[in-house]
């Protein structure tokens, strides 16, 4: 997804409409509802707080809407700002997924048992009023969906009712698998770059279950392999790395990452002989690279190194 937008909680054209998603071939259940997700009610500014507790328990995260408040409410705005709820996702180690912009996509979240944290807009567009809530059930047959909002459990909106709030929220919906999973709705670009965020704060247990879980929905995505051997780089399990590098060229026999990458790993194996070769392999593919193309020369320096301190 684009940039995010910084819109408020608690205080374009159409999608499509109702008789879309009630068609008779549609991929998902005529009516779903998550009953086990929590509810945490909310009178106050504090709907943020308490929608991505819903999301995060959900989850399997043990917090709560008051544990979260610090971490995401701005008292000076009386509400949440997106960026902060995705980094606190992040923080509990966890992969926030911003959705397609499509009721579809909320719905076959639901059909897959994940609930769906969405920004509403209660107000008018001139004078908006903002507000958390998740998304925990659909019907079709009655064209409502079900929320956990403010301090309603079940909330039942009409389909068009929801849509226009949240058209009106910018479509902004995020949602917060359990460790070991892909949402349903997701492609694996924007799901490598979702995890790729957890990796780049290195919080190498969730990035590594966000690459494992790619692997399993998307086993020949050279970069889900990638990815993997970074973490395992960087927790220093170097045979693991050197085997998922590997992995990643069997994939793409051309992705100089991977062969720069693996270099490394096997140079911490004390694999001399065949780290250079994989950097050599790297330095073809990319020959004018500011790193993939000077591999092997930066193999062969830290391996003196290492005979020197030996």
């Amino acid at each position: 997804m684009g940039g995010i937008a910084v819109l408020l909680g608690c205080a374009t054209p159409p999608l499509e409409s109702p008789e879309l998603v009630q068609a008779e071939d549609a991929a998902y259940p005529r009516s779903m509802e998550l009953d086990d997700t929590p509810f945490f009610p909310d009178d106050t500014y504090y709907c943020g707080p308490a929608a991505l507790a819903t999301v995060l328990v959900a989850s399997g995260v043990g917090t709560s809407a008051e544990r979260l408040i610090d971490q995401v409410y701005l008292p000076e705005r009386q509400g949440s700002l997106q960026n902060e709820l995705l980094g606190a996702a992040r923080r509990a180690d966890r992969v926030p997924y911003p959705l397609p912009e499509t009721l579809e996509a909320i719905l076959e979240e639901i059909a897959a048992g994940h609930p769906v944290l969405v920004l509403q807009n209660l107000g008018l567009e001139a004078l908006p009023r903002w507000h958390y809530a998740v998304v925990v059930g659909y019907d079709l047959e009655e064209a409502t969906v079900t929320l956990r909002s403010g301090e309603q459990r079940e909330e039942s909106l009409s389909l068009r009712r929801f849509e226009r709030t949240w058209q009106r929220g910018e479509h902004w919906a995020v949602v917060i698998p359990p460790p070991g999973e892909t949402p349903a709705s997701a492609d694996a670009d924007s799901w490598l770059n979702a995890v790729a965020e957890l990796e780049a704060q290195e919080r190498w247990q969730a990035a590594h279950d966000g690459y494992r879980a790619a692997i399993k929905r998307w086993p020949d995505r050279a970069e889900a392999w990638l990815g993997l051997g970074n973490i395992e780089y960087h927790t220093e399990r170097y045979e693991q790395a050197s085997q998922a590098f590997a992995r990643a060229i069997e994939n793409d026999e051309n992705l100089a990452a991977a062969h720069h990458n693996r270099a490394w790993a096997l140079l911490a194996q004390d694999r001399i002989r065949d780290a250079l070769e994989a950097a050599e392999r790297s330095e073809l593919i990319a020959p004018e690279h500011p790193r993939y193309g000077r591999t092997v020369a930066a193999i062969q320096a830290a391996a003196e190194e290492r005979t020197t301190a030996e």
